[in-house]
């Protein structure tokens, strides 16, 4: 049930369709789009687009892309992989012979063969109904005509104006008159919209095959890079079946490895193990989710990697024998200290869309460049910004994401969907890089077990753990002082988050009155809207 007493922003609620997206420019795109007779699938790429262009920190067509998909409602989910490979020619001898124990982030080396144009163009191909010109018509319109700088897109583009100085092209499209754009100020991205413009036209090939991907490929050999005409070629993402797992009475779907989805259901199955006296935020829920969170990501960064590439053990870390174990070792008293070494990356920047038509297609999608404007390279002729996700490669020989050619990086962007009784009952997704695991159990936890609505359910304050022996965990303003004193006294180091931890969409389906329910993350910028 709602909770009036905590301000917070309304549900929006609609009967025929709804649309929920981190920027307001993408939700009106996608409930135009739906107006206009596209569907689900077609409003998700349209508004997945706009935010290519109005939010350029967070996504691009130059980076990654999954979706799940049910049809009509249906409890029969569909998943798609849409990450891309390393270039052929790239190996960890590569790294050892320049003495690289890391892959750098403002390098070639990060940039895997972007997919998210090719699961657009596939998905599309295969579940919209619109024109895909007329999909892609009004990003090409910001793009060519210009768009008003929101104040979370602000924010997020102060903090890297000086990666973005250091490309030439980069600083002349994202740092007009040396600085990034102030909020309200009008952006312009013209070479992004004649990209987006050939794409329309002439769908995957005009982005893997041509003048585009020449200019992405010299630029990047430019640089030191080992990318080839035919590593852009030969990209293309799969259909692929969804895991999942039962947490009490609903059915959630998660895309399967290479993507950190199965690890969001280990959480959820470890919290399984524990009633619900706990209130959503005291401080034992909130050890409990810590906790749950450290021994999980533990098992994702000891075994998540590409399963055309590794054996992943998908079955095992499924299983309710070793969430249990899991949770046995899990003491309120105090914090583990005997997990494995682990490091954890702060949360990076991605855009998330869920929305349902009036025929109750629901779509949850998910587009990212992983950090901030992802390498900060930005190939010269197209405006095409291409995405850093080769960090997350392991360099280490013998790890199971330890990086090769042709291979896909553990991958953290993992749309998320809700079945119950045979329907889909909700979308949903949360941004926010290695914290989205986490994020969708939080989410999944608060509706399921404490019966909280969407939106005040992702309003909730956030923390997430950052290391691995030293129980340290980070953690927003709005957790109570009184609960970080006790988390502190019971072995956490606690530290504060310099920004909002993540961000959340999702959109229920009420069957029995006929209605729907969306939610869209406070600490982002945007909206859920319906009609």
């Amino acid at each position: 049930m709602r909770n009036f007493e905590k301000p917070t922003r309304s549900i929006a609620v609609s009967t025929t369709g709804m649309a929920a997206t981190s920027h307001p420019s993408a939700t009106l795109t996608a409930i135009t789009i739906l107006q206009a007779g596209g569907n689900a699938m077609d409003a998700a790429i349209a508004a997945c687009a706009v935010q290519c262009v109005v939010e350029p920190g967070s996504t691009g067509i130059g980076g990654d892309c999954f979706a799940l998909y049910a049809p009509k409602g249906s409890a029969e989910i569909i998943a798609y992989n849409g990450s891309g490979r390393t270039p052929k020619a790239l190996t960890v001898d590569w790294f050892e012979d320049r003495g690289l124990t890391e892959v750098p982030r403002q390098s070639p080396a990060a940039v895997t063969i972007p997919g998210a144009i090719d699961a657009w163009t596939r998905l599309h191909a295969d579940h919209g109904r619109l024109p895909f010109a007329d999909v892609l018509t009004p990003a090409i319109r910001y793009a060519e005509q210009g768009y008003a700088i929101a104040p979370r897109v602000h924010r997020d583009w102060v903090r890297e104006e000086m990666l973005l100085s250091q490309d030439p092209a980069a600083a002349e499209i994202f740092l007009p008159g040396g600085r990034a754009p102030a909020i309200g100020a009008v952006h312009r991205q013209e070479k992004l919209g004649a990209t987006l413009r050939k794409i329309a036209t002439e769908g995957r090939d005009g982005f893997y095959s041509g003048d585009i991907a020449e200019d992405m490929v010299s630029h990047l050999r430019s640089l030191g890079g080992l990318h080839t005409m035919e590593d852009f070629a030969a990209a293309g993402g799969e259909y692929v079946t969804p895991v999942t797992t039962l947490f009490r009475d609903h059915m959630i779907h998660e895309c399967p490895p290479n993507g950190q989805g199965i690890i969001a259901l280990l959480i959820l199955n470890i919290l399984s193990h524990f009633d619900t006296r706990h209130a959503p935020g005291s401080t034992d829920r909130l050890h409990l989710e810590i906790e749950a969170t450290r021994l999980a990501y533990a098992a994702r960064d000891a075994w998540i990697a590409d399963p055309a590439k590794a054996d992943v053990p998908v079955a095992e870390l499924l299983s309710h024998d070793f969430a249990k174990r899991l949770a046995e070792m899990i003491d309120l008293r105090h914090a583990l200290t005997d997990l494995p070494d682990f490091e954890m990356p702060l949360h990076r920047d991605t855009v998330y869309i869920s929305i349902v038509d009036q025929d109750r297609n629901a779509v949850s999608f998910i587009n990212s460049i992983f950090d901030s404007f992802g390498t900060g390279i930005v190939a010269p002729r197209s405006g095409v910004i291409l995405h850093n996700r080769g960090q997350s490669f392991s360099l280490k020989r013998g790890h199971p994401n330890v990086i090769a050619p042709e291979k896909r990086p553990l991958h953290t962007i993992i749309p998320g969907m809700v079945t119950r009784n045979g329907r889909t009952e909700m979308s949903f997704g949360v941004m926010g890089g290695y914290y989205q695991a986490l994020g969708h159990a939080h989410l999944i936890s608060k509706v399921v077990d404490y019966g909280m609505d969407i939106q005040d359910a992702i309003d909730l304050p956030r923390l997430i753990p950052v290391g691995g022996k030293i129980p340290r965990v980070e953690a927003e303003h709005t957790i109570s002082p009184e609960t970080i004193a006790e988390l502190t006294r019971r072995g956490f180091e606690i530290v504060p988050a310099e920004d909002p931890i993540g961000g959340a969409q999702a959109v229920r389906i009420d069957w029995e009155n006929g209605t729907l329910v969306g939610a869209s993350e406070s600490r982002k910028d945007g909206i859920a809207l319906g009609y």
